[in-house]
């Protein structure tokens, strides 16, 4: 399986001054494409002891200040995270031949910003939050339906669910950002802003 890459290519000259107005363009361009779940990004994390571990999370904000998701704090990626905050972050967007990738350095953001975060998120997920111990062993399927039905019922459809105290959010301030883009002969465009006492600074990789 081959798949030739014909897409326009990607100069320097048509980056935006920092990284986020230009991962603010291709994420429009990416959604605007209809590409399934354009937030859907793999977090790649390691253990103090350099195992690394990789799973697919949802971008849920990102600014100047870094790129969100959340989380259970008991779960493997958090784990690794606190005996390691660096992170990478990897935004596979085949459909459209571009790929961005983020490396930084990912901290626990405030109590009054996952709450208020977790306000806005479907009532089932409210109680999954709370039956999941996520990345734990679980005896069957049935004891998990069997927690969320007593969620259920204790925390009926319309009232307010309390955030867990376990769950939350994690900002990755950002250290790079690589676009890629895809070109004809696996010429590939790969630009990458690099973070400087000076500001970020531009560089180009070879494919």
């Amino acid at each position: 399986m081959r798949a030739r890459y014909r897409a326009e290519g990607l100069s320097e000259q048509d980056l935006a001054p920092d990284p986020f107005d230009q991962f603010a363009q291709w994420f429009e361009q990416a959604a605007e494409s209809g590409l399934h779940e354009p937030n859907a990004m793999i977090v790649s994390t390691a253990d103090s002891a350099g195992r690394p571990s990789s799973r697919t999370v949802l971008l849920k904000q990102y600014d100047a200040r870094g790129f969100v998701f959340f989380t259970n704090y008991g779960s493997r990626k958090a784990r690794d995270l606190e005996e390691n905050p660096q992170v990478s972050l990897l935004f596979p967007w085949h459909g459209v031949a571009r790929q961005v990738i983020v490396a930084g350095r990912a901290s626990r953001i405030g109590r009054d910003e996952t709450a208020a975060y977790f306000r806005t998120r479907p009532h089932g997920s409210q109680l999954g939050a709370w039956a999941s111990e996520q990345s734990s062993r679980v005896a069957s399927r049935e004891e998990l339906d069997r927690l969320y039905a007593e969620l259920a019922a204790r925390y009926p459809e319309g009232e307010d669910v309390p955030a867990p105290p376990h769950w939350g959010g994690y900002r990755v301030a950002v250290e790079s950002v690589e676009f890629w883009q895809g070109r004809e002969n696996r010429l590939h465009d790969r630009l990458r802003y690099v973070r400087t006492e000076s500001g970020w600074v531009v560089e180009r990789l070879c494919p």
